[in-house]
């Protein structure tokens, strides 16, 4: 793996190319909030989610205390927020592939396979601590949302819950057993596994 923690941050949380297109003070605000979530990222690599403090992400990032909780209210939040672009770039990928490929259900996975082996330092920190349930969490929100979106006008409704349930649940086993065991399995490998026992069952 070449990329360093700062590449991996920049795909993590987006570009931020749009920037120029905003007003001054919005600029100002999404530089903010980038070197915190920077230097957040940077530190969670080098100490562990749980012994990174806010005092030492302000200090790394520059800015004041009190600058840090005008835009997050502590560090889960912080942790939180930084998955959101997964979403985006989940969404995106899924809404790419529908124009190609219309009859493939869930095809989210094969990009959340792809974003959590190209980032698999950023994942192991952000799921090895005991903010795990806030990591997990956002994921399974995220991932949750697109399966739902999927469902809706599929079938009855009644059921859909359990059956969002159901493929989240299994998803987040096989990706979380795939880090676990250091991602050596290729992204495309693992998503024909897993479509294959979410589409066949087991046997």
């Amino acid at each position: 793996m070449t990329e360093r923690p700062g590449d991996g941050h920049q795909h993590m949380h987006g570009a931020h190319g749009q920037e120029a297109n905003l007003p001054a003070i919005d600029r100002r605000v999404a530089r903010t909030r980038t070197k915190l979530e920077r230097a957040f990222f940077h530190l969670m690599q080098e100490k562990g989610y749980d012994a990174v403090t806010i005092h030492e992400i302000c200090d790394r990032a520059g800015v004041g205390r009190s600058t840090f909780y005008t835009h997050f209210t502590g560090k889960d939040d912080l942790k939180r927020r930084s998955l959101e672009y997964l979403r985006v770039e989940l969404l995106e990928s899924h809404a790419r592939l529908k124009t190609t490929d219309d009859l493939r259900p869930f095809g989210f996975t094969l990009a959340m396979f792809e974003h959590a082996r190209r980032h698999l330092p950023a994942y192991r920190a952000l799921i090895g601590s005991e903010g795990l349930s806030v990591s997990l969490g956002s994921i399974r929100d995220i991932l949750a949302d697109l399966v739902r979106a999927e469902l809706k006008g599929r079938g009855k409704a009644d059921g859909r819950d359990t059956t969002v349930a159901f493929v989240v649940g299994a998803f987040m086993a096989v990706m979380t057993q795939w880090l676990d065991d250091g991602a050596k399995t290729t992204p495309a490998e693992m998503d024909t596994h897993f479509r294959r026992l979410i589409e066949h069952g087991v046997g």
